[in-house]
């Protein structure tokens, strides 16, 4: 899925041998690329992609339960996750290749028209077809998470019951670390010139995922535009909120919900999280703090019930 992936597995009794661990990893990121890679012309998605609006298309079980999980954040998180924002994300430059402009109204009405899991994709029992020849799907906001998960379950089959599995950020921990404690997260401070760790979380039995806008994103007259598009305006997020962390039960949902609660910003975030029992911590801009900007978190309940 063009990024990295670490994997820390602890055999207590040694009794596996590395090179087996490393084989059944990259067996379960193999299934994961066929299904859900945009990077990979050949994927399930990609071919998806590149089919005729009308015709259905048959999903592995795999690419099933991650559509599904796709929409059902999609639904819940009032449209604020979707999948299917290619056409707005390659307008503003966020694509690849992209040069970064600033795109007329009349260029976002056209790319909105062409987003949206509503008017683009019509999703059934084990099949999906696109109800828009052009629409496109990118699974960056939660096949990644998906992966973590799915390299989890290969562990677990090796009988491994304590590891911490990470692709592009996202990351499943299960049972303890080397010292016998939950595994010890980090979140990061959003200060793009100087990312220290805000805070630090135990996390075991569980996926967390978090986004943020400080990375990915270009300046004009003063202004920042980052990488992530509310799809309700077909513009980027302008709200003072850095960055969303989630846990979850798995690094899928963690995946998908980081990115929705970041786009939905602290305020309607917290209701939202509240009304689905979700375990997010935003990090918001301060520009009034003492000494220049600084940032404060506010966490929801769930959140502060997993990390107390």
């Amino acid at each position: 899925m063009g990024t990295t992936y670490k994997v820390v597995a602890v055999d207590h009794d040694n009794r596996l041998d590395e090179a087996d661990i490393k084989r059944a990893v990259s067996a379960a990121l193999a299934d994961v690329n066929a299904a859900m890679s945009n990077w990979d012309a050949g994927s399930e998605i990609s071919r998806l992609n590149a089919a005729p609006a009308g015709v259905a298309t048959q999903m592995s079980p795999e690419l099933s339960q991650v559509m599904t999980a796709a929409a059902e954040v999609n639904a819940a998180s009032e449209g604020r996750f979707d999948t299917t924002l290619g056409p707005l994300i390659e307008l503003w430059g966020f694509g690849a290749p992209g040069e970064q402009a600033m795109p007329s109204e009349a260029a976002i009405a056209e790319a909105r028209d062409r987003s949206g899991h509503q008017n683009s994709l019509q999703l059934g029992a084990g099949a999906v077809q696109k109800t828009r020849a052009d629409a496109q799907v990118y699974l960056a906001g939660i096949g990644k998470g998906y992966g973590a998960d799915h390299v989890g379950r290969a562990l677990q089959a090796l009988g491994l019951e304590d590891f911490l599995v990470e692709i592009g950020g996202d990351l499943y921990a299960a049972g303890r670390n080397p010292e016998g404690q939950p595994w010890q997260i980090g979140i990061e401070s959003p200060n793009a010139a100087n990312r220290g760790v805000l805070g630090v979380v135990g996390v075991s039995g569980m996926g967390l995922a978090s986004s943020g806008d400080y990375r990915n994103y270009f300046e004009r007259d003063g202004e920042r535009f980052s990488h992530l598009i509310d799809p309700a305006t077909g513009r980027p997020v302008q709200h003072s909120t850095a960055s969303a962390t989630v846990l979850a039960e798995n690094a899928m949902l963690a995946d998908a919900w980081s990115t929705a609660m970041l786009i939905l910003g602290r305020e309607r975030g917290l209701q939202i999280a509240e009304r689905h029992d979700i375990a997010v911590q935003f990090v918001a801009r301060d520009a009034g703090g003492a000494n220049g900007l600084k940032f404060k978190t506010f966490s929801s309940p769930a959140f502060d019930k997993l990390t107390a």
